[in-house]
């Protein structure tokens, strides 16, 4: 007995053994489209709903629902954002060409708004030694003078990307249309098969969805949301590269407590300075007002909930995330940080009837 035993400790060691080098090998296999895998798979979560509601519509045709569901979310989603994305391209190499040809002068725009404050504080900015942006404006220049044959070398790399862009976004449809049609009894199979208890599955997988729905809504959607009324606001007031500005914009909506300010509060103070003072001053009613209140009112319609975590983690995984991992990294930067508390606090909870145990029985 004690031989079979071992032997078949030692086979059950040798499966495991070999299924993590498969997982591994398969994992590493996949990883090219890693990106795309990730991005479907949030699809399929967030329209899941309206996969359910169309399913619900077509007498169970599985896949005619989600033939139509995926439709929309390229029609709705991708093709609007393909279009957006040239704008802004557009719109950033214009800025760029314009700030190093010297058509943007951000000195003597500095210069008008110091002209115009009071004496003393003109004195305290020389002083500090800000008073003059022209040194800081020409290195800027020469920095982006140097950069520009890097960008040039860069565009025959991306050109020669764009193959592999387009097979992305096709396996990323393809996927997303099998999990909208599949992706409930795939997700049941994996937390069945986890080596976890269920009770702790079920957990891990609602803070899980709770946190993508979380992020998804009350980061991106909210963020487009700001995003789009800043270029309205700076359309209306005739500012340039409204497009481009309305996508920092809603980067800058991450930040807690300043968010869009950081960039309609300088436009504000530029066009008062210049004698524009209406279109400043409805840049500043728009900015505190109707972009600002956007966040407010938006994001407990449509998050709903309270993802748990602090607003300081959801900053710095937040751009921990972009850093290492491009686009993704607005997701899975507070979904990581998210499974990592609630981890700990299943634990602590599962520690806990023992601690209690353990005192009762002294």
């Amino acid at each position: 007995m004690g031989r079979e035993s071992e032997s078949e400790a030692i086979n059950r060691s040798g499966f495991y053994l070999f299924l993590a080098a498969i997982t591994l090998a398969t994992a590493y296999i996949v990883w090219p489209f890693a990106a795309p895998l990730l991005w479907a798979t949030l699809a399929a979560i967030m329209f899941q709903p309206l996969y359910q509601w169309v399913l619900a519509r077509m007498k169970d045709s599985p896949n005619r629902a989600a033939s139509v569901t995926l439709i929309f979310i390229t029609v709705a989603i991708l093709l609007p954002g393909f279009f957006i994305g040239g704008m802004i391209v557009d719109d950033a190499a214009t800025v760029v060409t314009a700030f190093q040809d010297g058509e943007i002068d951000i000195a003597g725009w500095f210069s008008q708004i110091v002209s115009a404050l009071p004496a003393q504080i003109q004195r305290a900015l020389d002083e500090a030694g800000v008073g003059d942006l022209t040194e800081i404006q020409e290195r800027a220049q020469q920095l982006i003078g140097e950069s520009a044959g890097l960008l040039a070398q860069q565009a025959v790399a991306i050109g020669g990307g764009v193959f592999g862009f387009v097979l992305s976004f096709i396996v990323g449809l393809y996927v997303t249309y099998f999990l909208l049609r599949d992706g409930t009894k795939i997700a049941a199979r994996v937390m069945h098969d986890l080596p976890m208890e269920n009770s702790v599955v079920e957990r891990l997988a609602a803070r899980f969805l709770g946190i993508v729905r979380a992020t998804i809504k009350g980061s991106v959607v909210v963020g487009l949301v700001q995003g789009t009324l800043g270029a309205i606001t700076f359309w209306i007031v005739g500012l340039p590269s409204v497009v481009l500005f309305g996508l920092v914009m809603a980067i800058f909506s991450l930040l807690p407590a300043v968010g869009t300010g950081i960039v309609w509060v300088p436009a504000a103070i530029w066009l008062l300075a210049t004698g524009a003072t209406w279109e400043g001053l409805f840049v500043i009613f728009s900015g505190v007002v109707v972009i600002g209140m956007a966040d407010n009112v938006l994001r407990p319609i449509l998050v709903g909930r309270e993802t748990g975590i602090p607003d300081w983690i959801v900053l710095i995984t937040t751009l921990g995330g972009i850093a290492t991992l491009g686009l993704s990294g607005v997701v899975l930067g507070p979904l990581v940080a998210g499974l990592f508390l609630a981890s700990w606090s299943i634990v602590q909870e599962l520690r806990e009837p023992e601690s209690e145990a353990g005192s009762t029985a002294n």
